[in-house]
């Protein structure tokens, strides 16, 4: 079995392993006591706390442990925005962050505050003129991720922290993709992350807070953790969790040059395996491991249940796979493909051979996928009327891209089809499908029963 969903979570690293043991005998008593055990479990924690600031590059009394990355972003979203109330009630996120800081922005919005979202280009990437843009006098708090989740794409975290700085904004850094490959630069002025995704075990979450930010810590506070994340400290997980994270940067220089290049054998080799594939994320500015591509006229779930059964896990961004049934809010903000949408996102020390083997079973899989759903074969040609209607009604994706797929050809060139369809991820996907197969997208018009989308056709 080829387990390839390291950005959801990475295998512990045996280095997590071995200090967790470790630990579980001697880091087990209260830290805030003055008895031996008490004082050891706090040695403990502070040297946990001390390689940690080096790891990030901070102050060791910046560093905060939590019980969760998803906890970090959720503590220090709020207390940064309580901190600056009186600066103002404004909050920028870009439109592809984590879902732990969408799901803060909400709270946030719920409660009377107002959210400032920033697109991004076609690779995931945003632009630091459009973060300028997006502050205001009263924006007290701007968010950003260090790389995305669910395609790769590095954000350009310097540039955008230097222009919060000069405007006055904190930003604060979502790094759970990059802390383990590297410290995050720039001048930010908080940052989250979470063990689990370099190796080290769940349930430890880290939150930097640097000297000089205004920060009110929210709900019920203790003694502990500076008072920003009550209760008893997991020790041995938090030992367990910087061991590994000084263990993967002492391999990552190494490591990131070959997973990268396994990385970029699968974006070039994939579009020439399998035909109608888009390859997402940017090519240059991404992680070493990462690499993520949709297939047209493929569910993605029964992709994923067919790669699984080969011995591949991997993940999806596609609404095939979604209980909501809606795409990824990722490939969305990108207007990319979301059907038959795959993440392959590598682990430290995976083999060649595996991805060899991946590539080797991948075309297959489509295919097969794709026969059972009755997609097209090749391009539809021919003529015929001026206009058909596609009535999509009631049928999920990839199915509205695959009638259309079918019945192009049934009109002459610079004829229309119109699809009416219900699915939400038929507004994203079939723009993209015209891209993709050389068509020309002329919009969509609300009807009584759904949306229809207009598409011409080209050639």
């Amino acid at each position: 079995m080829s387990y390839f969903d390291a950005a959801s979570a990475a295998p512990l690293h045996p280095v997590a392993r071995q200090a967790l043991t470790a630990s579980l005998d001697e880091g087990w008593a209260d830290p805030a006591r003055l008895y031996r055990e008490g004082r050891r479990a706090r040695m403990l924690l502070d040297a946990a706390r001390e390689a940690a600031a080096e790891a990030v590059g901070c102050r060791a009394d910046e560093v905060v442990f939590t019980s969760s990355g998803t906890r970090a972003v959720h503590v220090g979203v709020a207390g940064a925005l309580a901190g600056r109330r009186r600066v103002g009630r404004h909050l920028i996120v870009s439109a592809v962050e984590h879902s732990s800081v969408l799901h803060s922005a909400e709270v946030f919005e719920a409660e009377g505050g107002s959210v400032g979202r920033v697109p991004v280009n076609r690779a995931g990437a945003v632009d630091p003129s459009s973060f300028a843009a997006a502050l205001r006098p009263d924006t007290a708090l701007a968010c950003l991720q260090s790389a995305n989740h669910e395609v790769g794409t590095v954000q350009p975290v310097a540039e955008v922290a230097g222009v919060c700085r000069a405007a006055g904004v904190p930003l604060l850094v979502d790094a759970a993709q990059t802390l383990g490959w590297e410290p995050v630069g720039g001048d930010w002025s908080l940052l989250t992350a979470s063990a689990h995704k370099w190796g080290g075990p769940s349930g430890v979450g880290l939150l930097v807070v640097r000297k000089g930010v205004r920060f009110a810590a929210q709900g019920p506070v203790d003694e502990r953790e500076s008072g920003r994340a009550p209760g008893f400290e997991n020790i041995p997980g938090i030992v367990a969790a910087v061991a590994s994270l000084r263990a993967v940067r002492a391999e990552a220089a190494q490591e990131a040059v070959r997973l990268r290049e396994l990385t970029e054998r699968i974006r070039a080799r994939v579009p020439e395996l399998v035909p109608d594939v888009e390859v997402v994320g940017d090519a240059e500015h991404r992680l070493p491991g990462i690499v993520t591509f949709s297939c047209l006229y493929v569910d993605g779930e029964a992709l994923l249940h067919e790669l699984d059964r080969a011995g591949f896990s991997v993940s999806s961004g596609s609404s095939c796979t979604s209980s909501t049934l809606t795409p990824s809010h990722v490939l969305k903000a990108m207007g990319v493909l979301s059907e038959g949408n795959v993440r392959v996102s590598l682990p430290p020390g995976t083999a060649e051979a595996d991805v060899e083997r991946f590539l080797e079973v991948l075309p297959g899989a489509v295919a097969g996928v794709r026969e059972k759903l009755g997609a097209p074969a090749a391009p539809a040609t021919g003529t015929g009327p001026g206009e058909l209607l596609v009535d999509s009604l009631g049928k999920r994706c990839p199915i509205p891209v695959i009638e259309l797929a079918k019945v192009i050809g049934q009109v002459p060139v610079d004829g229309i089809v119109r699809v009416l369809s219900d699915d939400e991820a038929a507004r994203l996907d079939i723009p993209a499908w015209c891209e993709m197969r050389g068509q020309q997208y002329i919009g969509e018009e609300p009807t009584e029963a759904g949306t229809a989308y207009l598409v011409r056709r080209v050639s």
